[in-house]
């Protein structure tokens, strides 16, 4: 399954697993998970580390990292886990905060940790489970709001005054506090006037605090916009290129395949309904409902030339 496929299966929804005595669990998101061990004994292993983990104990684990779970030889374990995909927070998380989330997963301190049975996280964890009253919108809040809570006051960043700092710290302050969405409703001679620097200026500073060009950073939130619509939403394709900010269907449709190799009524053909029944784990008895809040914004879009 490559990292696209992966992208749209379900998250924030709890998936119980069970494996027998001896026998392993790999986490598969392409984001974060965190998995209580429900009942039994195991270990997590990865690399040359093996740490014991027993009923109640927590693990945080970034997508990329490579681990494994193993039960005991003398009996089986029985794991909850859900997963947290940043990039499918639109409108719930900012750019600064996907940035933070993005280099965490990447950063040894940050991609793995453990909680034993007695931390306020497992605690909470475990309460949370035991309540699930069917998986709503209020549980699903509520699973987000134990994700953040594991970063606590790493997540916070420091606020910094745009009026007396200079241009690069005030394009850093607007990419921390705005959605990625704002991309889509501010023109790059907008955003050089809110940093007070030059369209030259501008464009070195956001290529180095962003790692690519305004243009292509818009271009990646417009098409990661009509991907969750198309895969969460029964809007039509013109809708859908409207609502991620082109003005015509001929561009939409020529960026979409030229970004993915396949054409978005295709792609929707393939992804609608991938959540229900891909990616499946053998070991897995997935009880999954899909998430998916998509805030619909007015088609008016500008579209102003770099």
């Amino acid at each position: 399954m490559n990292k696209l496929d992966r992208l749209y299966e379900t998250h924030l929804v709890v998936r119980k697993s069970t494996t027998p005595p001896g026998g392993e669990w790999v986490p598969k998101s392409p984001g974060w998970s965190l998995i209580q061990v429900e009942s039994g004994m195991g270990y997590w292993l990865q690399a040359q580390t093996s740490i014991e983990i027993e009923t109640g104990t927590v693990l945080l684990v970034a997508g990329d990292v490579q681990g494994r779970i193993r039960a005991s030889q003398l009996n089986g374990l029985s794991l909850y886990s859900f997963n947290v995909i940043p990039v499918r927070l639109t409108g719930l998380i900012t750019l600064g905060e996907q940035s933070f989330l993005s280099q965490a997963a990447t950063r040894k301190e940050f991609a793995f940790r453990v909680y034993p049975s007695g931390d306020p996280i497992a605690v909470k964890m475990r309460e949370l489970f035991a309540s699930q009253n069917g998986g709503g919108l209020a549980f699903r809040l509520a699973l987000l709001g134990l994700f953040v809570e594991v970063f606590g006051k790493e997540l916070k960043q420091t606020v910094v005054d745009p009026d007396n700092s200079d241009a690069k710290e005030r394009l850093r302050v607007f990419l921390r506090e705005m959605p990625p969405e704002a991309l889509l409703e501010t023109s790059f001679n907008k955003l050089a006037q809110l940093t007070h620097c030059t369209p030259r200026h501008l464009s070195r500073i956001f290529n180095d605090l962003v790692g690519m060009s305004f243009r292509d950073k818009r271009a990646e939130v417009q098409l990661g916009r009509a991907r969750e619509l198309l895969a969460t939403s029964k809007s039509k394709i013109v809708e859908v290129a409207l609502e991620s900010g082109y003005k015509s269907l001929s561009l939409f449709n020529l960026m979409f395949t030229r970004r993915f190799g396949t054409s978005p009524g295709r792609w929707r053909e393939k992804y609608r309904n991938h959540g229900n029944h891909g990616g499946r784990d053998p070991h897995q008895n997935d009880s999954t409902r899909r998430f998916g809040v998509i805030r619909k914004q007015q088609a008016s879009v500008r579209m102003d030339p770099l």
